[in-house]
This record gives structure tokens, C-alpha cells and sequence, in this order.
């Protein structure tokens, strides 16, 4: 569990932070992008992985 740590998921379009999510740092050192649905632009964006 050590290994895992939080990141924030952020909108490609209106830059806004919506998600949260867990990564595992270890395994994974690229960014991650998802498709999910933004509140603000009222549409499926891809929101990437910010600090």
C-alpha cells in the first residue's frame, strides 16, 4: 500500500480537477488519462493526471 499514492484527475478543456484516484507509482511511471465526464463542459473529455 505503500506504493500507491493519490492523484487528481484534471479536464483537457476547462482544466478543471474532478476526479481523484489512487496509482501505483512503481508500476506505472506514465501519466495517466482517462475519458470521463466533466460536470462543466457537460460532455466526456479526457481528463490527465495533474499534481
Amino acid at each position: 500500500m505503500a506504493n500507491r499514492s493519490i492523484i487528481s484527475l484534471e479536464c483537457s478543456a476547462c482544466h478543471e480537477r474532478n476526479y481523484s484516484t489512487t496509482k501505483n507509482k512503481r508500476t506505472m511511471q506514465e501519466k495517466l488519462a482517462l475519458s470521463k465526464y466533466c460536470k462543466r463542459c457537460r460532455k466526456h473529455t479526457e481528463h490527465k493526471e495533474s499534481k
